[in-house]
């Protein structure tokens, strides 16, 4: 019974086309020319949240609705694979030091726990939901964020709890850093971390994550936390190399991680292990633009052959943006990414670093996630940074 209802449900659903579409990033290459599978004169019919056919304007199927691009480009919805939106509070005071010359460390993270600690449920809401329709705006249509800013059991499964309520990927980053509760005391925290709170959170969360990083966990600590959370059944993922060498990236390769973010420091066996695992180059050009750090360099690793990521980690600390085209902008002009590159990085890449291939990707079968840019070419997003390109929104085949 369960199937008939959920195929008249199918059948019922209205199809719509979007047609004339200039040139058309699908990801697939089978579609189209190149990595990308770039058709030009496109078009794309979605079936209730699903897209059903993909091709020429010329040949497109009859449908219930027809929408006409009139010669914008399309491309994937964005996936954003790592943010932090679950916050309360300000650090405009810590970024206006910082850009009057005061280096980044990962100590300004214990201003925004007091502050997300004494927000109300329905404030931290509202500032998800906030950052969420921004990112929406922006063409970003699969959204990661995390806890990490409670920092004790009930503050971080509350984080979780409220992630939950807005998107399903969801991380588990109790160890973002030792709580202040902890401060004389890491070894409790940890077992905190990998007890009670882990306990609490695992329901709520997909991933497990750390900050392997000098000044808050070390690869010990980092490996004890992420074999909890996968015993619970979490995957894990790691915030590593990001303000220097260290053993996060191998770490997350040792483990299987579906990804390592930041990869900032890397040496050359750190990216022959990112090419040679599954584990996701995640790239956060952000955080280097808000930090006025060493940028990631793409180029060694996309040329090893590992899989990269975009991301914006839209934190209030160290990269508050919820802006993936800005990213794409970032990657293009300092990080060694062509503007195809990117824009895969910036789709398919942030898919296959959630271990997604329903997103990420316009093919049939995916989800209905469509950004069409007041341009005619994708590589618009790197040569018009800081313009608004992002015209029209479909997620889950709705007009957002």
């Amino acid at each position: 019974m369960t199937t008939d209802t959920t195929t008249a449900a199918t059948a019922s659903a209205p199809t719509t086309a979007i047609t004339h579409i200039g040139q058309l990033v699908t990801n697939d290459p089978s579609l189209g020319e190149g990595p990308l599978g770039l058709i030009q004169d496109a078009a794309v019919v979605f079936d209730g949240d699903r897209i059903a056919w993909v091709g020429a304007s010329s040949k497109a199927p009859a449908t219930d609705n027809a929408v006409d691009a009139g010669g914008r480009a399309g491309l994937p919805g964005f996936v954003d694979s790592h943010s932090h939106l679950v916050f309360a509070g300000d650090r405009t005071a810590e970024f206006n030091a910082r850009m009057s010359g005061r280096p980044y460390s990962a100590g300004g993270i214990r201003t925004t726990v007091a502050a997300t600690r004494a927000a109300t449920d329905e404030a931290l809401h509202a500032n998800v939901a906030r950052y969420l329709a921004e990112g929406l705006r922006q063409g970003t249509t699969t959204q990661e964020t995390k806890s990490g800013y409670g920092l004790t059991v009930e503050d971080e499964a509350r984080a979780l709890r409220i992630a939950a309520a807005h998107t399903d990927e969801v991380t588990f980053l109790g160890a973002h850093i030792v709580s202040p509760d902890y401060a004389d005391d890491p070894a409790g925290y940890v077992d905190l971390v990998t007890g009670p709170m882990l306990d609490a959170c695992a329901p709520h969360a997909r991933w497990v994550d750390v900050f392997c990083e000098k000044g808050a966990f070390d690869g010990d600590q980092a490996r004890a936390i992420l074999t909890a959370g996968q015993a619970k059944g979490l995957v894990p993922r790691v915030h590593a190399n990001q303000l220097g060498h260290g053993p996060g990236v191998q770490l997350a390769v040792e483990l299987g991680a579906a990804s390592a973010d930041h990869c900032t420091h890397l040496t050359s066996a750190d990216i022959d292990a990112l090419a040679q695992s599954d584990t996701v180059a995640t790239l956060l050009p952000g955080a280097e633009f808000s930090t006025r750090a060493q940028w990631p360099d793409a180029r060694p690793l996309i040329d090893a052959g590992a899989t990269v990521a975009l991301s914006t980690d839209c934190n209030p600390g160290s990269s508050f943006t919820s802006s993936m085209p800005f990213c794409i902008a970032l990657a293009v002009r300092d990080m060694g990414m062509t503007p195809d590159e990117a824009v895969w990085s910036a789709t398919e890449g942030g898919a296959r670093a959630l271990r997604r291939t329903d997103v990420g990707r316009i093919t049939p079968g995916a989800r209905a996630d469509l950004a069409l840019l007041d341009a005619p070419s994708h590589v618009h997003l790197a040569y018009r940074p800081g313009v608004p390109l992002v015209s029209a929104v479909w997620h889950k085949g709705v007009l957002v």
